[in-house]
């Protein structure tokens, strides 16, 4: 999550908040109950849309416990606040209260940033099996990243262990980021000289762009509007404006 931020903050991305959940809320509720497959998918279902009335109705079948708890999840959105209500409503979950506490303690590690917590949240890959997060920008519909825990999936190439990682949608990025105007680049003839190798390093290292012309390509190098040359004289490669401009 940390790194994920960091990301965001090299991109200039300072206006975010992130969304905190946990898969093994919904799991941990939800198993040895003896459910259907339907029933999986309409609690999921409900939750996904934030609908009261539906998990109501799909938990008319299922035990008072478990009806009022599903019924509360689909309401557990919001500040921090959210994670003292979750512990008083799922206080005889013991898996729940450690996911919570898990929550908590993940929270305070997002530092000038506002955090929600989502503990309905089923947004994203279906195989994490922990914490989970996410993070929104204001001009973003969607999530810009997502991420958490998904200690299962290694299991399928014989290597089942602890994982955490994010995807970061870099369109959605690129898109919010101010684009910086481009840069004119230097054009470099192609040869096998080292000290030419040498000067189109030392300037590429500098943040130049440097265009090698291939034998056969010179047309090509014009769509990079170049504006300098690399040329030998006396021995040394050296600058030089386009003769053209």
């Amino acid at each position: 999550m940390q790194l994920a931020l960091q990301c965001l903050k090299a991109s200039d991305i300072s206006s975010f908040h992130v969304d905190l959940s946990d898969a093994r809320i919904l799991s941990s509720l939800l198993r040895e109950q003896g459910l259907t497959a339907s029933q999986h998918e309409a609690i999921a279902q409900a939750l996904s849309n934030k609908d009261i009335s539906a998990m109501r109705s799909t938990g008319a079948s299922l035990s008072t416990p478990l009806r009022e708890a599903l019924v509360a999840l689909v309401q557990l959105y919001g500040g921090l606040d959210v994670l003292d209500r979750a512990e008083a409503i799922f206080k005889d979950w013991p898996e729940v209260l450690l996911a919570l506490s898990q929550l908590r303690w993940l929270a305070t590690h997002v530092h000038g940033h506002h955090v929600s917590i989502d503990l309905a949240d089923l947004r994203g890959a279906a195989y994490y099996s922990g914490p989970r997060f996410a993070v929104f920008v204001p001009e973003a519909s969607d999530a810009l990243v997502r991420g958490g825990r998904y200690d299962e999936v290694g299991a399928l190439f014989g290597r089942k262990r602890p994982a955490a990682g994010f995807s970061l949608d870099i369109k959605a990025l690129v898109s919010l980021i101010q684009r910086p105007v481009p840069q004119a680049a230097i054009r470099a003839p192609w040869g096998e000289d080292a000290g030419l190798h040498q000067a189109i390093s030392q300037l590429r290292q500098q943040g130049h762009t440097v265009v090698c012309m291939l034998p056969g390509h010179d047309s090509e190098v014009d769509e990079f509007h170049c504006d300098r040359e690399l040329v030998l004289l006396k021995g040394q490669w050296i600058l030089q404006p386009l003769a053209s401009t």
